[in-house]
């Protein structure tokens, strides 16, 4: 009997220091915090989106991986397809459920334009990783509203300047029809006035339009020395590979709209030779993180390319963190630490939002497509002339 006993309050005893140990589990258990990824995961576009949602993805893993933080991360990855209609959903969706404390959307700027006044009304903060339209940081003053990544202005301004330096004296717009097309023809436009070169002509389509040989048609007929192409890779990869059907020898000058290996795979090497673009970021060996970036990013086992706004999604998830850490998980704290950020480090470099949310420190860099890669102009045989661009005066 005693060993009975024995055996009943041993078992019980057992009992007990497994319920203290869950108990004690239970109490240093953090409290999980949600952040919304929002990009187009399917469609045309997807390679970005997926690139963008991984690099998101590898913040939270590696804060998670941090005994010293507050709090455990969960990222809720949704699928704006790049389209305006979709993307309300989804921010909507996201919006009222209080359990998502910040969000960081967008690649598309179409998408993103059509969201802003969800943020706002639901009070939710957000920090973009990839849309670059000016419209969509300075057509208000939206408090929730912040941006990494840089816009098009920029890029224009420099894409101007440097084709006047190469000699180049005729174009022509091709742009997609969105506000974001749009607005790449107006900064394009304004800027290559302002240099003194000609525009022959400005063409438009829908961004998912798939034969644009009527518009190339005309284009050809007008004889321009380059074609200025504003808007997404999809669009850009068919109007590079109708080009050559067509006999165009036009140089190609397009924007970050076609950074990244998307582009580059998508035509192939040889006629993605001697594009150029103009870009708010130097390559990711160049970046201040960008090794640690390309390490951790291999190590977690992604088999796509981060793409050219991937280093952004991940620095954009790590600042929202870093403010959860400070402020805690509460909409309005977080907005109000958002609106304070100055000069923070990040793999991108240092982060500065002005009173738009708009990150002022990103420069436009330009790059030449030269044996299958985005190579730094300045480092590649067309500037130092032994390779040729295309129609050079």
């Amino acid at each position: 009997m005693l060993g009975s006993k024995g055996g009943v309050w041993g078992l019980a005893v057992s009992g007990l220091v497994l319920m203290a140990a869950a108990n004690a589990d239970g109490a240093f258990a953090k409290e999980k915090v949600k952040i919304a990824f929002v990009g187009p995961l399917t469609g045309s576009n997807s390679q970005h989106g997926i690139g963008g949602r991984n690099s998101a993805e590898l913040a939270v893993k590696l804060k998670n991986a941090d005994p010293a933080t507050k709090y455990e991360y969960e990222l809720v990855a949704l699928d704006d397809e790049c389209k305006p209609n979709v993307a309300v959903q989804v921010v909507t969706k996201i919006a009222s459920d209080n359990s998502i404390v910040v969000a960081v959307p967008h690649y598309c700027s179409a998408a993103a334009i059509a969201t802003v006044d969800i943020f706002h009304r639901f009070k939710l903060p957000m920090v973009i990783w990839a849309a670059v339209l000016p419209q969509i940081t300075y057509a208000k003053k939206v408090p929730e509203i912040h941006r990494v990544s840089g816009t098009l202005i920029g890029q224009n301004r420099v894409g101007a300047q440097f084709m006047k330096e190469r000699g180049y004296k005729t174009f022509v717009s091709f742009a997609d029809s969105t506000d974001y097309g749009k607005s790449m023809n107006e900064y394009f436009t304004k800027f290559t006035n302002e240099n003194k070169n000609e525009i022959l002509g400005a063409f438009a389509v829908p961004p998912d339009q798939q034969d644009v040989s009527a518009e190339l048609t005309r284009i050809k007929e007008l004889n321009p020395q380059v074609i200025y192409f504003g808007g997404l890779t999809p669009l850009g990869t068919r109007v590079r590979t109708q080009m050559e059907k067509l006999g165009i020898t036009a140089q190609l000058e397009g924007n970050s709209g076609i950074m990244g290996d998307a582009f580059i795979s998508a035509v192939g090497p040889e006629l993605a030779e001697g594009t150029l673009t103009f870009f708010d970021s130097p390559p990711l060996s160049k970046m201040p993180g960008g090794k640690f970036f390309s390490d951790n990013y291999t190590k977690a086992g992604y088999t796509q390319s981060p793409e050219a706004y991937g280093p952004f999604a991940f620095a954009a998830t790590n600042l929202v963190m870093e403010e959860i850490e400070r402020v805690g998980p509460n909409r309005a704290k977080i907005t109000e630490a958002l609106g304070k950020v100055k000069d923070r480090p990040s793999i991108i470099g240092p982060i500065t939002f002005d009173d738009y949310g708009q990150n002022i420190t990103p420069l436009t860099t330009k790059y030449v497509v030269q044996d299958g890669k985005w190579t730094i102009w300045e480092e590649s045989e067309y500037a130092t002339g032994k390779r040729k661009l295309k129609n050079l005066p």
